[in-house]
């Protein structure tokens, strides 16, 4: 990490700034009602026409605040303050999350980081303050793959993983992303074009919901997050032979969802019992053709393995792999299994962190260090800079459902360590 990037001694001129809370909240609750339904669950799916009408909302709020908005190649929405007060040469720090959400998903989870970061550069802004490294706020794309199946789409593009990604992508249903991204503003023939090389950032700071009980237990507002969980996520197909349910004897079935079933149990013991990785889980099931009276002929099921020990990744993977080819050949069905994601696990920068322990400090909240077992951008951004992760308090520890909430005070608490740890850096 450069020099610059050190905690300073004492606090720098514009520290004294302070966000926007009644506007922080207000703009929260907006974005809320795009994609929001009665019970208080959020579906803005990644590319989806929620999802853009989301990222217009914030680029506008950008733009009438003075600020610059602009999507690249990879459908990255990028918001900037105006050309005349970019006085600094040095590489910018990066802030932001993304506005994408799972299925019925919560109000909070991405969304918070990014209209935070918003409200940081807007803040930076309105008070004229001049900083050594340009801020840029950043809404990275499809960070959940809840509809097309490339989660980290937009923060793997940045990091330059364009290797990793399939030439020609598709959702669920099999509509391509090209058309998709084209109307989010993208272009999927030019994302050499949204490539940072290393060191072209300072650093990547993501402030987000810490979607676990931890500091709500402990009763401190900030979590400093000190590393990010490893993830492998693997797309299964089975292949079985259709039948009729009354007329085909039990004997000779070609049924995959009797081989799906059994894997789904083999993944749980593989956390629960076997202690081959921290969590695994089975999330999505599809059933071909999901007919009461007829035994499927496919099955397409997702695996999702995380733990902070790569090593332990990849042995739980292997048994995974293991499992299903047994299981395969005694049910007499036809497997394909596909690695669609592999996140190694990241640790934050110790500088960074003490940067935002500092900020913390100085503004009087409770703080705690800790791990985050969820994955994040944060963690793709760290193949080309330092990162820095900010958690706030989750009530009950939940997330990606309707009941995702945070304390408002916590919310605004989060924003102003953002806006500090920026100014401090």
């Amino acid at each position: 990490m450069p020099d610059s990037l050190t905690v300073a001694d004492k606090v720098r001129p514009g520290t004294s700034l302070r966000i926007d809370g009644a506007r922080l909240l207000d703009r929260l609750d907006r974005l809320a009602e795009i994609g929001g339904s009665e019970d208080g669950g959020v579906t803005r799916m990644g590319f989806s026409d929620a999802d853009q009408e989301g990222r217009a909302y914030v680029a506008r709020q950008a733009v009438e605040a003075g600020l610059t908005a602009t999507v690249d190649a990879g459908g990255n929405l990028l918001l900037r303050r105006p050309e005349g007060h970019r006085r600094s040469t040095r590489p910018p720090i990066l802030v932001g999350s993304h506005l994408d959400t799972v299925a019925n998903g919560g109000r909070l989870d991405g969304a918070y980081g990014v209209v935070a970061a918003l409200e940081v550069l807007q803040t930076l802004h309105e008070g004229g303050a001049e900083t050594d490294h340009e801020t840029i706020a950043v809404g990275f794309a499809n960070e959940e793959g809840a509809l097309f199946p490339q989660p980290f789409w937009g923060s793997m593009v940045l990091a330059g993983r364009l290797d990793a990604l399939p030439g020609e992508p598709e959702d669920y249903a099999g509509r391509p992303l090209r058309d998709a991204l084209a109307r989010a503003g993208g272009d999927l023939s030019l994302l050499k074009t949204a490539t940072w090389a290393p060191g072209s950032l300072a650093a990547y700071l993501e402030l987000h919901v810490e979607q676990g009980p931890v500091l709500e237990r402990l009763g401190r507002s900030i979590g400093v997050v000190e590393s990010i969980t490893g993830r492998t996520h693997m797309s299964v197909q089975l292949h079985g032979k259709a039948g009729h349910a009354g007329t085909t004897p039990m004997e000779g079935r070609q049924d995959p969802l009797v081989v799906a079933a059994n894997l789904i149990q083999a993944v749980q013991r593989l956390a629960a019992e076997e202690k081959l990785c921290r969590v695994a889980t089975v999330g999505r099931v599809e059933v071909h053709p999901n007919s009461p009276n007829t035994i499927p002929d496919a099955v397409r099921l997702d695996v999702d393995l995380r733990d902070s020990d790569p090593a332990r990744l990849d042995a739980a993977e292997h048994t995974v792999r293991g499992a299903l080819a047994a299981l395969a050949r005694s049910g007499n069905v036809r497997a394909v299994i596909e690695s669609t994601v592999r996140s190694a696990p990241v640790h934050t920068d110790p500088r960074i962190r003490d940067t935002i322990a500092a900020s913390a400090t100085e503004l009087g909240y409770a703080q705690e260090t800790l791990p985050s077992g969820a994955g994040h951008d944060a963690q793709v951004v760290a193949d080309l800079a330092p990162v820095g992760m900010i958690f706030v308090p989750s009530i009950d520890g939940v997330s990606h459902v309707p009941s995702e909430r945070t304390a408002p005070e916590d919310l605004i608490a989060g924003a102003e360590v953002l806006l500090r740890t920026v100014l401090k850096l």
